[in-house]
């Protein structure tokens, strides 16, 4: 019959668990220090005010001498979710935006690994706050969390055309204020040279009566 050489199998079979324990233990030194890595990395997007006004408005702590806390009105809880939405909103917008040209840029080598993950962290930290808005507002209100990003898109886009307005105005007073400056000048420019042309010329001279008076003396001789 067939009989295997156990002693000879030994060593290949050794061989293959030290490569594999070792490979392990690079697999897992080299996922900790990107998770370190990843933790370290600045985050995209600024703190979030409108989360942390509505988190503290949600889990207010009782005044001093007071068992209680103080009742924030629904009402008021609404309006800082809706507004915590609208920052949602913004942010969503800066992602889509700047999605296409970092990855274009990531193809071709212009940014490094590091804004990349930065993204990345970004992305699924929009996505988690999406899903915690949705959940907040069902709480408040049944059914609101189908309807607060539509409503909170309106405000944001109703915010922007202000924004845009507002800037257009200021650049047509701007222009306004220019031209009427430009106006002066060139009114100022003008008179001077008009005041020029007639200190030049000086007072006009009867030039036929100068010519005129040396035949009337020949003829009174």
């Amino acid at each position: 019959m067939f009989s295997l050489d156990w002693r000879g199998l030994v060593l290949p079979f050794a061989y293959l668990i030290v490569l594999t324990g070792t490979f392990m233990t690079f697999s897992t030194i080299y996922r900790k220090r990107k998770a370190q890595q990843s933790a370290n990395l600045a985050p995209w997007f600024g703190p979030h005010l409108q989360r942390n006004v509505y988190l503290s408005l949600l889990h207010m702590e009782p005044e001093n001498g007071s068992e209680k806390a103080p009742k924030v009105p629904e009402s008021v809880l609404r309006a800082a979710l809706l507004r915590r939405a609208v920052e949602d909103i913004h942010r969503i917008i800066q992602i889509r935006a700047a999605k296409a040209a970092c990855s274009s840029l990531l193809q071709r080598g212009s940014i490094g690994d590091d804004l990349w993950q930065r993204f990345q962290r970004a992305e699924k930290e929009m996505e988690e706050e999406l899903r915690d808005v949705v959940m907040e507002a069902n709480a408040l209100a049944p059914n609101w969390g189908q309807s607060i990003f539509q409503t909170a898109n309106e405000i944001a886009a109703n915010t922007v055309l202000r924004e845009r307005l507002d800037e257009i105005q200021a650049q047509v007073t701007q222009e306004k204020e220019w031209w009427e400056k430009r106006r002066a000048t060139v009114r100022s420019e003008f008179m001077k040279e008009l005041e020029g042309d007639e200190t030049g010329t000086g007072t006009p001279v009867d030039t036929s009566s100068v010519a005129s008076s040396p035949s009337k003396k020949k003829g009174k001789n």
